[in-house]
């Protein structure tokens, strides 16, 4: 059977590409008798993806999976996958896109987490977490890895100092300054905290959690309707977040009775 060779995505593991239903339905009509082409083709068409997603629930493994799609599918045909009406294929492509996709998946991600199917939206808040990540080039990204491992050690001092010098290589990577931010809370700088909370969503508008934390630095700074406002930004963007739903409310009644 002939495959038909296409593009693969920046972070796609092989390079071979998907066949076209028109070039599948060819060959079925050459193979099978007249009747029977056409019976095929009355069949529904399920994508090879959502055959994977289903053997990736048995084996539970991310690295095989994106493996798989990555033999078949291009970074921009999984992103046109997210649109499918099939809740298991959007599932699928967005699991894929969180797999192999880099920076330029997060408007996609950003999207999915306002799916109407809660585990789209799962797959979509984990994925994105991973791709914030991938921006930058190699040297980049192992540095930011260095500073999300110092901020895990609670070891502040050194990740913001490192921050630092990432943000004047790189300012437009927007996961740096995020962790900035992050220590900044840590440390009770909070001012300095919302600062580069800013900055991250100047960067990045789909970030969801540097709205949060900046939210958090506002009821530290004795502030409640500004971190009301920040609140309602990151449950517009991810409104999977039930503590930041949960604060909300409590600072709405708290407001209330005042």
């Amino acid at each position: 059977m002939r495959r038909i060779r296409r593009g693969v995505g920046t972070n796609a593991l092989g390079p071979n590409g998907r066949m076209r239903l028109s070039d599948f339905a060819r060959t079925v009509r050459f193979h099978l008798s007249p009747g029977a082409a056409v019976v095929a083709q009355e069949q529904p068409h399920m994508p090879l993806l959502a055959s994977l997603y289903e053997d990736f629930l048995g084996h539970q493994d991310t690295a095989q999976f994106g493996r798989a799609v990555s033999v078949s599918y291009t970074l921009a045909t999984l992103e046109r996958l997210t649109h499918s009406s099939n809740r298991t294929v959007r599932r699928a492509s967005i699991l894929a896109l969180g797999c192999l996709g880099d920076y330029e998946a997060n408007h996609v991600l950003g999207r999915a987490l306002n799916d109407p199917d809660r585990g789209v939206r799962s797959l979509a808040e984990t994925g994105i977490h991973t791709v914030w990540s991938r921006a930058g080039n190699s040297y980049q990204r192992a540095q930011l890895q260095i500073i999300i491992r110092l901020v895990a050690a609670l070891r502040y001092d050194e990740a913001i100092r490192r921050a630092t010098e990432l943000i004047e290589q790189a300012p437009w990577f927007a996961e740096v300054w995020n962790q900035r931010a992050h220590c900044h809370f840590a440390s009770g700088q909070y001012a300095e905290s919302i600062r580069d909370c800013r900055q991250a969503l100047e960067i990045n508008p789909y970030h969801f959690a540097a709205a949060a934390e900046m939210g958090q630095c506002h009821i530290k700074l004795g502030d409640p309707k500004s971190a009301l406002d920040c609140f309602r930004r990151a449950l517009r963007l991810n409104p999977n977040l039930e503590g930041v739903r949960a604060q909300l409310i409590h600072l709405q009644r708290s407001l209330k009775d005042q």
